[in-house]
Order: C-alpha cells, then structure tokens, then sequence
C-alpha cells in the first residue's frame, strides 16, 4: 500500500477555479495551452505520473496566490487530437498541503508540499452508514429540477455512497470557495453534511429571488 512518504515532495500543480478533484474519484481534463501541455509532458516522465489540482484565490491574474489545500491526480487516460490538444483523465490520489511555491525555469507553477495531514486518502474507501442516500437523491432531484439540470440518473444510483457524494461535490456549479470547502471537509460525512447545506442554501436563495420578483 502507498503511504505520504512514497509521494514527491515537488509538485506540478494546475491552478483552475472551479475545478475540484477528490481522493478516489476522476476528473476529465482539456489541456491545450503550452506551458500545460509542457507540464503534461514533464508529468508524463516521472514514475507517478502526479498533477496536483489546486484553486486560485482569486482569478484575477495568473500569479494570484493558491489556496494552501489541493489534491494530486495520476494521469491515468491520456490522448493527444490532431491539432496538438490533449485530453485526459486524472484519478484522484491524495490531498496536499502546500508548503510553499518553488519559483523555477519552467512555465508552470510547482510547489512544494507535504501529505502528512491526508493519510485518509490513501487507504481504502471510507465508512458510509451515516449518509442518508434517500435525502439525498430526493434533495438533488429537487436541485436538478429549480437548476434545469439533466442527470445521468442510472449511474447515480448505481454508485456507492462515497462516489456519489465525490461525485456531486466535483460536478455541481458551486462557486470556488464552496468547493475548496468540500475539498477540505475532513473526511466523507462531513463532505456529505456540506453538500446537503450548499444545495439547500442555493434552493433557499432561488425561491427567496422568485419571490421578490
């Protein structure tokens, strides 16, 4: 079984607004600009293939400062388009805490990182009993239909109970700060009690906006 000291202790990290990978789950990936494309290719020639997800603080500039928590991903599907484009897919290993940002030659941002605080992540699939997966498919319904949202609602029943708490954590439109909330609530019971007061909220403020109007 890998431990954090197996990790690398340099990281390439990819920061995306938005964009929220978790421990056991997989987050598909467009790449087309150079210095990513540089990044894959330099992840591509290290033996665990790792790309660290992390959120910018703000979106106002390239060099705005990271939030101090992401989550490293192994290239685990890669394919390349005829005009230069890469597609592929990240299996979420472990989160990071960052330690501090490594200014160097290359035109991606690393950084150095410890995964000492994340052991969780690297063992097996945790304990669910306390999640409540009828509230939640019936809350999600409710918050599929005020958003006009469409959902893949066999593979959503199909899923375990983690997957399906990672999953909707990834895929549903929260702002930045919300999903940096679900990416650092301790362990999966505690994503599921954030999940259902982020939905629940945002089905408040719709019906309160509905009145005013």
């Amino acid at each position: 079984m890998i431990t954090s000291a197996d990790l690398p202790k340099t990281l390439a990290v990819f920061p995306l607004p938005g964009a929220l990978l978790l421990p056991r789950s997989r987050l598909p990936l467009h790449i087309f600009e150079p210095r990513y494309i540089q990044m894959l290719e330099d992840s591509l020639k290290t033996g665990n293939r790792l790309i660290g997800m992390i959120q910018p603080q703000t979106v106002k500039n390239e060099t705005d400062a990271l939030y101090s928590t992401g989550c490293a991903g192994r290239i685990t599907q890669f394919s390349e388009t005829d005009d230069g484009r890469f597609l592929i897919t990240l299996s979420g290993l472990s989160r990071f805490r960052v330690i501090q940002e490594i200014v160097g030659f290359v035109p991606y941002r690393k950084c150095e990182v410890t995964w000492s605080e994340f052991n969780r992540d690297l063992g097996p699939c945790e304990n669910t009993d306390t999640i409540d997966r009828f509230a939640l498919l019936k809350l999600l319904k409710k918050f599929s239909v005020a958003r006009g949202m469409k959902a893949n609602w066999d593979a959503l029943n199909d899923a375990d109970n983690e997957v399906l708490v990672n999953s909707l954590s990834m895929i549903l439109d929260f702002n930045p700060c919300d999903k940096q909330a679900l990416l650092e609530a301790p362990g999966i019971a505690d994503r599921y009690a954030n999940l259902v007061t982020l939905m629940e909220f945002s089905l408040r403020t719709m019906d309160e906006s509905e009145t005013l109007q």
